[in-house]
């Protein structure tokens, strides 16, 4: 099967004097009984595999792979978490913590008292018009937490998800099985952050050549994609 670009996503990119072709790699839906990650990149993406590519992986993906992602329905969420969820701003991104659900995630990830030192500098800060220090306080198991979303695939819009545990472990276990570098990304239409990579990777620079999100974030049920080179 030849691979191509997601709808209004573009296959190539210029980064520093330097062009990349951003391969999706469309895969079965990925389920809890999907305990492996690597055996998922192995049977969807390997055969297109080319010698200096690298494989990036949706953290999403591992998630689920990890069980640690639930129906929303099956979340019960306290009462500070119902409290604390209403103060967060919604943004374009996503829902963040702002709902009761991924709120009691991210208390069970980083602790009360971290969540409530958060809470209390991200709502002082607000005073001053600086955003965004509930997120740089509370840390990136708390902002790699999904929420559910509409536009994803189902079931997964009516599930939360964890970050993934253990997300540079997966990354060389995936490169050593397959032989070329890997990535596990956390990326939407706003922004990435590499959570894990094999050893070698530049992550500022796959962070910047995927920018753009190539995978999608919507039904596209592409959470692999390749890095190539284009010469």
């Amino acid at each position: 099967m030849e691979l191509a670009p997601n709808p209004g996503k573009n296959l190539i990119i210029e980064v520093n004097g330097k062009k990349f072709a951003r391969y999706p790699v469309r895969t079965k839906l990925i389920t809890p009984e999907d305990k492996n990650i690597s055996q998922i990149v192995k049977e969807y993406a390997a055969l297109h595999l080319k010698p200096k590519d690298i494989i990036f992986i949706s953290e999403k993906a591992v998630s689920v792979t990890q069980g640690r992602s639930y129906p929303k329905s099956e979340i019960i969420a306290s009462k500070m978490a119902n409290f604390l969820s209403s103060f967060v701003t919604k943004t374009p991104i996503g829902i963040g913590l702002g709902s009761p659900e991924t709120m009691q995630l991210a208390i069970e990830e980083v602790g009360m008292p971290r969540i409530l030192l958060a809470a209390f500098l991200g709502a002082f800060f607000k005073i001053f018009n600086i955003r965004g220090v509930f997120y740089i306080i509370a840390g990136s198991k708390a902002r790699s937490i999904d929420g559910a979303v509409e536009y994803a695939i189902p079931p997964y819009n009516t599930y939360v998800s964890k970050g993934p545990i253990r997300a540079n472990k997966v990354a060389e276990k995936v490169s050593e099985e397959l032989k070329t570098p890997v990535a596990v990304v956390d990326a939407n239409d706003f922004g990435v952050n590499i959570l894990g990579a094999s050893r070698g990777i530049d992550k500022k620079l796959v962070a910047k050549i995927i920018k753009d999100n190539p995978l999608g974030q919507s039904d596209e049920q592409t959470p692999i994609g390749i890095i190539r080179e284009i010469f």
